[in-house]
């Protein structure tokens, strides 16, 4: 009885050169390290709807609930001027608790879905104060915006470049504000291809002083912007702005601190706002308070 066993491929040691001891040596100074994972925070069921926002200014400790960047705010204000007395929220909780999460563009479209949709008029007195709103609007965020982008400080070129981290929140390129678009930095008889833009300070600043100017005066001693009876769209907007401007550097918030109409406006709609909300318990959100 005789056995036989197949032929076993020939193995191939892979061979590596050791590192040169100078640059081991170098490599040392730089040691890696590892770290046990971190298990994921407990996840909270939403019990009421919640809005998550930017960070607002001061200590994490602080009772303050509106949020610091305006973008964000311009979406609780708007949330707060349609919650009160005019219909309660349901809590938009999917049949499991964990809640469904809207990105902002579709938040007008759950306040209507829960409160009802506004008239014709969207809350101005009559269609010649609907269609100015939109002349007010297109000056808050195009001049207006764009002298508070250009406070802002410049993003890190090493972070954004070197490292390639995204910044804290998306914020719209100075250049899509500015009318008409500004100039390429290279001229147009330029050999090399167009890039940057010029950005045109001295007239972004004029332009802003003139709208804060023109602001003021249109609000005068009225309640609400354009005469209206209840807080509109605009006043949200506003608000938003007036209230980022007044924590804004110098040049930027004594314009609008000299002008005592807008601060007394702010201060009281201020209070509507805030009051329309409260502080989520464990995160950086805030709750709409159901009403009963």
């Amino acid at each position: 009885m005789s056995s036989s066993t197949a032929p076993t491929a020939p193995t191939r040691t892979s061979y590596l050169p050791p590192v040169p001891k100078p640059l081991a040596k170098f490599f040392s100074l730089f040691p890696l390290y590892t770290f046990p994972a971190q298990p994921p925070p407990n996840k909270h069921s939403v019990t009421a709807p919640t809005l998550w926002i930017h960070p607002p200014p001061g200590s994490p400790h602080s009772r303050e609930l509106l949020s610091a960047d305006v973008e964000c705010l311009k979406w609780q204000a708007g949330c707060a001027r349609r919650s009160p007395a005019q219909s309660p929220y349901a809590s938009p909780r999917a049949p499991d608790g964990d809640g469904e999460l809207l990105p902002s563009h579709n938040i007008p479209a759950w306040v209507d879905e829960r409160v009802g949709l506004l008239n014709e008029l969207e809350g101005y007195r009559n269609v010649e104060a609907r269609d100015e709103s939109h002349a007010w609007v297109a000056l808050l965020e195009g001049d207006v915006h764009a002298a508070l982008a250009l406070s802002q400080p410049p993003p890190s070129f090493f972070f954004q470049t070197i490292l390639q981290l995204p910044s804290g929140h998306a914020t719209r390129p100075i250049e899509t504000l500015v009318t008409p678009p500004p100039a390429p930095l290279s001229g147009i008889s330029s050999l090399m291809p167009p890039y940057g833009s010029h950005i045109p300070v001295a007239t972004i600043k004029s332009k802003y002083r003139d709208a804060i100017a023109s602001l003021s005066e249109r609000l005068g001693t009225e309640k609400w912007f354009l005469g209206s009876e209840g807080p509109t769209a605009l006043d949200a907007l506003a608000f938003a702005y007036i209230h980022a401007l007044l924590h804004a550097p110098d040049d930027l918030r004594i314009e609008v601190a000299r002008r005592v109409n807008l601060v007394t406006w702010e201060h009281r709609v201020y209070e509507l706002v805030r009051t329309a909300f409260v502080p989520h318990a464990t995160s950086t959100a805030v709750h709409l308070p159901k009403q009963s």
